[in-house]
């Protein structure tokens, strides 16, 4: 077995939709980044290549390749459970904290979990998603941006 842990930040903007787990919250402001900006997927991304030791989300889908933008993170996130697939891998859970003060995230948590089971091909109860605040502090705190943690543990396949 081996463990991955990922972590990604993006601030919010104007005129952006707000899209995390591949869902469309309803916002004022949305992310910015060169993709869709989704941090939740982006940080499970990266505690995928982090259990395979294969680097980061920048280095297999990089930021400066405009194949890449605007693209739906739920297909980086696909393609990523191809490559663990290919390397002989597959996960055993995946555990998410998203941190930011609003939007809540309650009515959202369950359909975020069917996304990322499903493009990853594994079953809904294997990936958790919880929602924290920060109390007011930093960045997440007061309401510029959302951080997101993530782990992954994966096995050998037999």
């Amino acid at each position: 077995m081996r463990i991955g842990q990922g972590y990604d930040i993006h601030i919010f903007v104007e005129n952006r939709k707000f899209i995390l787990g591949g869902v469309e919250i309803p916002y004022e402001k949305g992310l910015l980044g060169h993709s869709d900006a989704d941090a939740l997927i982006h940080s499970i991304i990266d505690s995928i290549f982090g259990a395979l030791n294969l680097g980061d989300i920048g280095e297999h889908f990089p930021d400066s390749d405009i194949k890449y933008k605007d693209i739906s993170s739920l297909e980086l996130l696909t393609k990523t459970g191809e490559i663990l697939k290919e390397k002989g891998y597959k996960i055993i859970n995946i555990d998410s904290t998203i941190i930011l003060e609003k939007p809540k995230l309650s009515p959202y948590k369950k359909l975020m979990a069917k996304n990322i089971s499903a493009a990853l091909n594994i079953k809904e109860e294997d990936v958790s998603i919880k929602g924290k605040t920060k109390e007011k502090q930093d960045s997440a705190g007061s309401g510029k941006s959302v951080e997101v943690y993530s782990v992954c543990l994966i096995e050998k396949n037999l």
